[in-house]
């Protein structure tokens, strides 16, 4: 098959994306869930999909779409990649099973419908909070532990961020 292609096929829309989990709970295969914007791909973003995908077996990634990402105030000139692009190059990371694109704020009705199995967040949280207050302020974290689900926090890498870098190249910051 052609590797394009199947990096293309790893972008779906939220039906097809609800039929596939439905043969993966059949199949008994574990679901994690994440998401981001993912505007310019940085070694923090890909050290969490990694972290991610070791906590089960398919690991789904929600990328905010364009609006989207317009109302999370990250700045006028945000996304610099369109969302069709940002999902591509998420699409052919190989710990990757699925990119799906959500035009909300935030991903709270897709882990509602997904219902995954395990929902990984990175943050900037202290150690004695990570297994505490910080998974109260993790979207869906509510649905997760409602459903007896796992919520998991994995620290940022320090020094790594798309506005630092957006920072860094408009002006020359660090």
């Amino acid at each position: 098959m052609n590797p394009l292609r199947q990096v293309s096929d790893k972008i779906v829309p939220l039906s097809a994306l609800k039929r596939i989990c439905a043969t993966w709970a059949e199949a008994k295969l574990s679901v994690i869930f994440t998401n981001g914007v993912y505007d310019i791909v940085h070694r923090g973003h890909i050290t969490l999909l990694a972290e991610a995908a070791a906590f089960g077996d398919k690991l789904i990634l929600g990328i905010n779409s364009d609006s989207s990402v317009r109302t999370l105030g990250k700045g006028p000139d945000r996304p610099i990649n369109k969302q069709e692009d940002r999902a591509f190059v998420m699409a052919a990371m190989n710990m990757v099973d699925l990119v799906v694109i959500f035009d909300e704020q935030t991903p709270y009705e897709l882990i509602r419908i997904l219902q995954p199995d395990v929902l990984v967040k990175g943050g900037d949280y202290s150690p004695d909070q990570l297994n505490s207050l910080a998974k109260d302020y993790i979207v869906g974290s509510d649905l997760q532990r409602a459903a007896g689900r796992k919520t998991v926090v994995i620290p940022i890498v320090d020094g790594y961020s798309t506005t630092a870098l957006v920072n860094k190249l408009a002006h020359g910051q660090d």
